[in-house]
Order: structure tokens, then C-alpha cells, then sequence
């Protein structure tokens, strides 16, 4: 109960405090709809008095015309306090989905790799609609019925406090009633959201791979599995609505057993002239009345269970602090050679797991070339991936130019590195737009350039479109070493000291693979790259080749000295002479 209030009080400080006037205007309109729904009960009492029973036709025309503008003033303020609460539901929506994404896209790479990413889908999606609707539906209903409930009970009471105090008796029953099914619903929708996140994630899972099901022809198998997740996201939806479809009959129940006891006692105190005709029907039209703001303010417990949980999947998402981050008194990084030193670096990816790297010692040279051989899962994807901070070590220390990377901003490491990996990314989005992704201020012209130093504008030039061209999602409509040029282009306009090249020609016929050589040869000139190739053809003129086996260095030189003094490099080498 506690953690509860805490993340209510939360959420209105962070997401709601800020629109405060606009839902107090919202309340002003509700105070108008209890006051105009509780006229239109209490104007039954002098309809029926004064116009059936007493007959006064100088009123004829007014009691019906003041209803008709209770009417009016309950649909108009009940419009304009819904449109009002929509607005701040979709204002709460966009706060949260900006601090959910923002945190996200600078949490670390560890955490977005420990989840499928359909389940974060679902956090930014469903579980912050459940949120908004806690944070504005909730409030909206609890003002409109609150306020209407007590209008309409001051009309009952006004008729007759001994039938008023016999109505409300089933108001906290009917509470009691909606606090049962908001626990049941609670849980539930805790189980709705974790299916409705392995839903998500198995259908981007077969919409990203539904080539590899269909030439292993496993449509069938993934039919069945589909089947079973689609099932039981069903069965806890069925589970959620069925919890709160149960609320209507109890709710039905109590209101028939109530309306049968509230005419057997009017008819009673009607024979005691205690209660007029017109009082009895004023007061019934009134508990009528009051019936949808109870059953509403009923069930307002399942929503905010609801709320609560889609709150507690986002929050902590929110709150996250990633560990790779700056430190207080961070220094801008300088480069000037690009020399790159590796200090008794000891690294896993899963802390007290199996150790990837073991005290690696490692020196990069300034401005030239360094490969990184060794058998997969020998640690080079790694190395390359803790010079960004993709990742930061237990232990150790990295310096470029003998500056501590850990002392640096971030943001001045980053913008001095580029990557070209094997799994090129780009975006659903124009080829110029893929390109100049790396400076937003490039114009056509330097996009263009950079195009040609990759090759890129070879098939570019052929397109329709040209640089116009929509690409789909990660360059679907696009060859591998089309895609690859592109990323090339990216990395040639980013104009970094460092580059880091992760396979980026594995998986490539000959002469795609020689105007991608070309390429990178013109990006690598003059700057510090490190690469990583399994082909070794495409390292042999590198400035210094390490060997890399269970993370650790085992030898290093120039591929003519490993040759002679490294067996695991000769015979790296000679299996590839063999595979040519």
C-alpha cells in the first residue's frame, strides 16, 4: 500500500502537477454536470407536483424548458471536461514516452541487450496507456462522480433522509465489492503484460526473419507457436474482462434489490403520508441517477490496479542510471596521434561469469593500421567495443594519447570514433538522409562526396530517386554491399581519427568485396583503425597484426614475422590458402 501511494505521488509531481489548471477547469465543468444532472431529478418533484397533480399551465412551458437547459449544460460541460482530460492524456503520454525513450536510448548497451525488444515496445506502449489513463481517465471519473453523487444524494435527502439512508447503505457495499475485483485485476494485468511482451517480441522476431522460416519450411511450426502465445495473451485478456464484466450484474444485483426495498418503504410511508408521489419519484429518478456514478467510482479501484502496474514496468525504466556514464570532472578528449593503449584489462560480460578478457595489454599505433585475429569468441569484438564505452571493464584502464577514456566525456570519445561492422544498420529513411545521419549539417554536395569515395554513388546514380531514395527498414530494398557502401559513406563523412572495422567485408563476392577494400582504404588513410577480419587477405598489409586467444594477446608483428614465429597464425593462414 505504501509503494502504491509513493508512485501515485509520483506520478502527479513528474507528470500531472504541471497541468493542474487545465484539470481544475475540468473540475469546474463536473461541479456544472453534478449540478445540472441533480436538477433534472430534483425538477421531477415540482413536473409531477405542480403540472400533473395541480395542474398550473403557466408553467407548462418552464418546467420543461429548465430541463431541456439542465440537459444542454450536462452534455456541454461533460464534452468540454472529457476534451479537456484528453488533452492533458495525451500531453502525460508524451511526457513519459520522452523520459521512457530518453532513458533508454542513453541506458547501456548490457541492459538493452538483456531484453527482447518487443518487450520494450510493450513498456513504451501499453503499459504507459494504462498509466495516462490512471493519471486522466481516474481523475476525471473520480471528480464527474464524486461531485454527481453527492448532487444527486443532496437531491434524495432533500425528498426524504429516511430513504436516502437506506440508499446509501449499499454504497459501501458495492465499494467493498470493486476492492475484491481490483486486487484480482491487479494481478491479472501483471500476467497480461508479460504475455502481451512475448507476443511482441516473437512477432518481431518472424516479421525480421520470416525468410529463415520459410526456406526451412517451418510456417507450420511457427503457425503452432504463434498459436500458443496468441492464446494465452487471449486467456488473460478473457481473464481481465471477464473481472471486470463481473462488476455489472453485482452491481445490477445490488441495484435491483435496492430499488425493490426503496418502493416497498415509499409505499409504506406514502400510506403514513410521510412521503408525497412527486418526493418518490423526484427521489427515484434521482437514485437512478446516482446508479452509473456509483458503479463508475465502483470499479475505479481496477483501474488504478491497472495504472499501478503499468507504472511499476515503466518507472524503474525511467529511474534507470547507467554505469557507463561521465564522471563529475570529466576532461574533453584531444586526439592528436590516436595512439590506443590497453592497461591490464579484465573483462566479463556477466559479472562473476566467464572472464572474456584476462589483464589484455594492448598497443594501438597512432594513425595506422592494427588487426585483431584469433578464433571466435576469442574477445576481438569486444576489444572494440570497450573503446567507445559500449561496455566498461572490472578492471583496467584505456588511454588514447595517454588520456584516460574513463576521465573523458562520452560525447568527445564518441565523436572521434566510427564503426563499419558486419551487421550494417541504417534507418527506414532516404539514402541521403542514411548518410548524413552522421553530420546533420552535411549538404547534398559532401554527401555526394563521400558516396563516391565508397562506391555507393555507382548504384546510387542508377536509382530513380537517387539520394531521394527510401530505403526501407535497414536498407531492405538494398544488396549487402550496396548497404555496406552506404555505412562506409556514413563513417568516410563522419571524418573520425578512429576507425573501427568489425568484418566489414566478410560475406561478399569478389567484386564487391574489392570496391569495399577500395573504400575503406580511402577511410582508414591516415587515421587509426583497428579491424577485424576473418579473411585474412585483407589484412596482410596491416601495421601490426595481434593474436588474440581467450582474451589474451599470444603474439603480435607484421604478417610476414607471424608467419615464422606464430603456429595458431600460420595456421590460420594456411586453412584459408586451402579454403582459396
Amino acid at each position: 500500500m505504501t509503494d502504491n501511494i509513493q508512485i501515485l505521488k509520483r506520478l502527479y509531481n513528474d507528470y500531472t502537477k504541471k497541468y493542474v489548471k487545465k484539470i481544475i477547469l475540468a473540475v469546474f465543468f463536473t461541479i456544472l454536470l453534478a449540478v445540472s444532472t441533480s436538477s433534472v431529478a430534483y425538477l421531477l418533484d415540482p413536473a409531477i407536483k405542480q403540472l400533473f397533480i395541480e395542474q398550473k399551465k403557466n408553467l407548462i412551458l418552464v418546467i420543461p424548458g429548465l430541463i431541456i437547459l439542465a440537459f444542454v449544460v450536462k452534455g456541454a460541460s461533460l464534452y468540454l471536461a472529457k476534451v479537456i482530460m484528453i488533452g492533458v492524456s495525451v500531453d502525460v503520454t508524451r511526457d513519459i514516452q520522452i523520459d521512457a525513450f530518453n532513458s533508454l536510448l542513453n541506458a547501456d548497451t548490457k541492459l538493452i541487450e538483456s531484453k527482447h525488444s518487443g518487450k520494450f515496445i510493450t513498456n513504451l506502449t501499453n503499459d504507459i496507456g494504462m498509466i495516462t489513463n490512471l493519471v486522466s481517465t481516474v481523475i476525471l471519473n473520480f471528480f464527474k462522480d464524486s461531485l454527481t453523487l453527492i448532487g444527486l444524494l443532496s437531491v434524495m435527502f432533500y425528498q426524504n433522509w429516511k430513504l436516502s439512508l437506506f440508499a446509501i447503505i449499499m454504497i459501501p457495499i458495492a465499494s467493498l465489492a470493486a476492492k475484491t475485483l481490483g486486487k484480482r485485476i491487479g494481478k491479472v494485468t501483471m500476467q497480461q503484460m508479460k504475455h502481451a511482451g512475448i507476443l511482441n517480441s516473437y512477432f518481431m522476431e518472424i516479421l525480421k526473419n520470416h525468410k529463415i522460416a520459410k526456406i526451412f519450411q517451418k510456417e507450420n511450426f511457427e503457425k503452432k507457436r504463434a498459436l500458443g502465445f496468441i492464446e494465452n495473451a487471449k486467456e488473460t485478456s478473457r481473464k481481465i474482462t471477464v473481472v471486470f464484466v463481473r462488476a455489472s450484474p453485482i452491481m445490477e444485483i445490488l441495484t435491483g434489490v435496492m430499488i425493490a426495498l426503496l418502493i416497498y418503504i415509499s409505499a409504506i410511508l406514502i400510506s403514513k403520508n410521510e412521503l408525497e408521489v412527486s418526493n418518490f419519484f423526484s427521489f427515484l429518478a434521482a437514485m437512478m441517477l446516482a446508479y452509473q456514478p456509483v458503479r463508475s467510482l465502483a470499479t475505479l479501484n481496477i483501474a488504478i490496479q491497472q495504472g499501478l502496474v503499468g507504472a511499476k514496468n515503466v518507472l524503474p525504466i525511467i529511474d534507470y542510471i547507467p554505469e557507463v556514464r561521465d564522471i563529475e570532472n570529466f576532461k574533453e578528449l584531444k586526439i592528436d596521434n590516436g595512439e590506443i593503449t590497453f592497461d591490464e584489462i579484465n573483462f566479463s560480460y556477466v559479472k562473476k561469469d566467464s572472464i572474456i578478457l584476462k589483464s589484455l595489454n594492448l598497443k594501438i599505433p597512432g594513425k595506422k593500421m592494427t588487426a585483431l585475429v584469433g578464433h571466435s569468441g576469442a574477445g576481438k569484438s569486444t576489444i572494440l567495443n570497450l573503446i567507445p564505452r559500449f561496455y566498461d571493464p572490472e578492471s583496467g584502464n584505456i588511454k588514447i594519447d595517454n588520456q584516460s577514456i574513463y576521465e573523458s566525456s562520452i560525447y568527445s570519445l564518441r565523436k572521434n570514433i566510427s564503426l563499419v561492422s558486419q551487421d550494417t544498420t541504417l534507418f527506414d529513411d532516404t539514402i541521403f538522409n542514411n548518410i548524413a545521419y552522421a553530420n546533420k549539417d552535411a549538404s547534398l554536395n559532401e554527401v555526394k562526396e563521400a558516396a563516391k569515395y565508397s562506391f555507393a554513388s555507382e548504384f546510387i546514380e542508377k536509382l530513380p530517386n537517387k539520394y531521394d531514395t527510401l530505403i526501407g527498414e535497414n536498407g531492405i530494398r538494398l544488396s549487402g554491399g550496396e548497404k555496406q557502401r552506404l555505412s562506409i559513406a556514413r563513417a568516410i563523412l563522419k571524418k573520425s581519427p578512429i576507425i573501427l572495422l568489425d568484418e566489414a567485408t566478410s560475406s561478399l563476392d569478389s567484386d564487391t568485396e574489392s570496391k569495399i577494400q577500395k573504400a575503406i582504404n580511402f577511410l582508414t588513410k591516415g587515421r587509426t583503425t583497428i579491424v577485424i577480419a576473418h579473411r585474412l587477405s585483407t589484412i596482410l598489409n596491416s601495421d601490426v597484426i595481434y593474436v588474440i586467444d581467450q582474451g589474451k594477446v599470444i603474439d603480435h608483428g607484421k604478417h610476414d614475422e607471424l608467419i615464422n614465429t606464430s603456429a595458431t597464425y600460420k595456421n590460420f593462414y594456411q586453412k584459408q590458402l586451402k579454403r582459396s
